[in-house]
C-alpha cells in the first residue's frame, strides 16, 4: 500500500520526519519491470548452471570413464547434498529478506558452478554440485518476492509466467552453448562461464528494492518487541498481514492444522514431479540417447528445439492460470505431460516425431510451474511465505534423488531405458497431478486462500 510522501514515520525507527517508511514505498510500474527483469535473468542463469550438469553428464562420464548407470548414480548422490543445502533457503528468505536472499543464492550458485570446473572425480564432484541447491532454489525467492511486488499488477499470473519461463530459456542456453562451446573450451570451462554469469546477476540484484511486505513484517515485529501492540496490529492490518506475523517463524508454522494437509500434498507434488523432471529434462540427453537411440549431438539439438517450445508452455499456463485458476491449470497440465511423455517413449524413433512429442512433454511438464510457483506464494500467509514455499520446494532435490535413483536402479536391474523412463518419469507426472487435487483453494481475486486463516 502506498503512503503519502510526507507521512510521518513512527518514532524509534531512526529515520527523519518526512521520510517514506520502507514498508510504505510505492511499487511503481518501473520498479515492477526492473525487479521482474532481474528475477528473470537470475532464474535463467540459475537454470543454466543447474541443467548444465545434466546436459553435459554424458561427456563428463566419458571423461571419467563412467558407465551410464554410474553417471546417474553420481547425479543421485549429488542430489542428497542439494537437498541439504536447499533446506536453509526458507530461513534465509524469511529472516534476511527477499532481496538479500536473491543475492546470497546467486553467490552460492556462482561458487558451485565455478568449482565444478575443478572437480577431480566422483567424490569432489558430488560435494561441489551439492551447492547447486542455491541455484535450484532461486525460483523460491522469485515466487515470494514477486508475489509481494505484483500485489497491484493486473494479470500477475501472466507476468510471473514470463519470469518463470526462465527455466526453458536457461535449459535452452545450456544446451545451445554446450553445443557451441564444448568443442572449444571443454566441459570444465563451460561451468566457469556459468559462474561469471551468476556473479553479474548478484551485482544486479544488489540494486533492487526490498519487498514492502517484508519491511512491514519486520516493523510489526519491532513494534511488538517494543511493547507497541496496537501499533503492530494496525500496521499488520494496513498491509493485510495475517495473524502470527509478529512472531518469528520456523518449520513447525507451516504444519499448523490449517496448513498441514496443504504443505504435505504440495511437498509430495514437488517430489513426484521432480522425479519426472529429472528423467525428461535434467537427464534428457541420456534418456534420448539410450531410449530412442539418438546421437548425443542430435539429443542436444532436440533439447534446444523442445525448450524453445517449452517457453511457450510457461506463458500459456500463466495466462490460463489467470482465467481458470492456477491450481486447476497445474493439474490439467501435468496430466497432459504424462500422456505426451508416454506417447513419445512408446512411439517411433523418427526425429520429427521425437522432437514434437518431447516438446509437448516439456510444454506440459515444466510449463505449469509458471502457475504453480505463484500459486504457492498465494497459498501461504506472508510471514511463512518463504518457509512454506521452500518446504515444498526442497522436495525437488529429493524428487531428483528418487527419479535418478529409480532410473539407476531399474538400469542396474537390466530394464531398458524406455521402460525405466515410463515408470519413473511418466508415473511421477501423473502422481504429482493427483497430489495437487488436494491442496488449498485460493481466491485469485484477493490472492488469499479460501480456508480459515493460519494462526502461529
Amino acid at each position: 500500500m502506498s503512503a503519502a510522501p510526507h507521512k510521518r514515520p513512527p518514532t524509534g525507527t531512526g529515520r527523519r520526519a518526512g521520510d517514506v517508511a520502507p514498508w510504505d514505498v510505492e511499487i511503481t510500474p518501473k520498479v515492477v519491470r526492473k525487479v521482474s527483469l532481474v528475477c528473470f535473468i537470475a532464474w535463467v542463469v540459475s537454470v543454466y548452471d543447474f541443467t548444465l550438469f545434466g546436459t553435459l553428464l554424458p561427456v563428463i562420464a566419458e571423461d571419467f570413464g563412467w558407465t551410464a548407470a554410474e553417471s546417474t548414480a553420481v547425479n543421485t548422490i549429488a542430489h542428497v547434498g542439494i537437498f541439504i543445502v536447499a533446506l536453509v533457503v526458507g530461513t534465509i528468505i524469511d529472516r534476511l529478506g527477499r532481496k538479500n536472499a536473491l543475492i546470497v543464492l546467486m553467490l552460492g550458485g556462482a561458487a558451485a558452478a565455478g568449482f565444478t570446473g575443478l572437480a577431480a572425480g566422483a567424490v569432489s564432484l558430488i560435494i561441489i554440485r551439492s551447492f547447486s541447491g542455491f541455484s535450484m532454489s532461486e525460483e523460491v525467492v522469485n515466487a515470494v518476492y514477486l508475489n509481494e511486488i505484483y500485489k497491484k499488477v493486473k494479470n500477475r499470473g501472466l507476468m510471473y509466467s514470463i519470469v518463470q519461463g526462465g527455466w526453458p530459456v536457461g535449459a535452452l542456453l545450456s544446451a545451445g552453448l554446450s553445443a557451441a562451446l564444448l568443442p572449444v573450451i571443454g566441459w570444465r570451462w563451460s561451468f566457469v562461464v556459468a559462474a561469471v554469469m551468476a556473479l553479474l546477476v548478484a551485482v544486479m540484484a544488489s540494486r533492487l528494492p526490498e519487498s514492502p511486505t517484508f519491511a512491514a513484517i519486520k516493523e510489526v515485529r519491532r513494534r511488538q518487541d517494543a511493547g507497541d501492540v496496537e501499533g503492530a496490529r494496525a500496521l499488520a492490518a494496513e498491509h493485510d498481514l495475517e495473524e502470527g506475523s509478529q512472531h518469528k517463524t520456523g518449520f513447525k508454522d507451516v504444519f499448523t492444522p490449517e496448513l498441514r494437509r496443504h504443505t504435505t500434498l504440495l511437498s509430495l507434488a514437488w517430489l513426484f514431479n521432480w522425479a519426472a523432471i529429472q528423467v525428461f529434462s535434467v537427464l534428457g540427453t541420456t534418456v534420448l540417447v539410450e531410449a530412442k537411440d539418438v546421437s548425443f549431438e542430435n539429443a542436444l539439438l532436440i533439447l534446444v528445439l523442445a525448450n524453445a517450445v517449452g517457453f511457450a508452455g510457461y506463458v500459456f499456463h500463466g495466462w490460463l492460470g489467470d482465467r481458470i485458476g492456477r491450481q486447476k491449470t497445474v493439474i490439467l497440465g501435468w496430466f497432459g505431460g504424462g500422456a505426451a511423455s508416454l506417447i513419445m517413449l512408446l512411439g517411433p524413433s523418427s526425429e520429427v516425431f521425437i522432437i514434437i512429442m518431447y516438446a509437448l512433454t516439456l510444454f506440459f511438464l515444466t510449463g505449469p510451474y509458471a502457475a504453480l510457483l505463484y500459486y504457492m506464494g498465494e497459498s501461504y500467509p506472508a510471514h511463512v511465505r518463504g518457509m512454506g514455499t521452500n518446504v515444498a520446494h526442497v522436495m525437488a532435490p529429493l524428487g531428483g534423488i528418487a527419479g535418478s535413483g529409480l532410473l539407476s536402479l531399474f538400469l542396474f536391474m537390466g530394464l531398458g531405458m524406455q521402460t525405466a523412463a515410463i515408470i519413473t518419469g511418466t508415473g511421477g507426472l501423473v502422481i504429482s497431478a493427483l497430489c495437487m487435487i488436494g491442496t488449498r483453494k485460493v481466491d485469485q481475486a484477493t490472492g488469499k486462500a479460501t480456508e480459515k486463516k493460519v494462526t502461529a
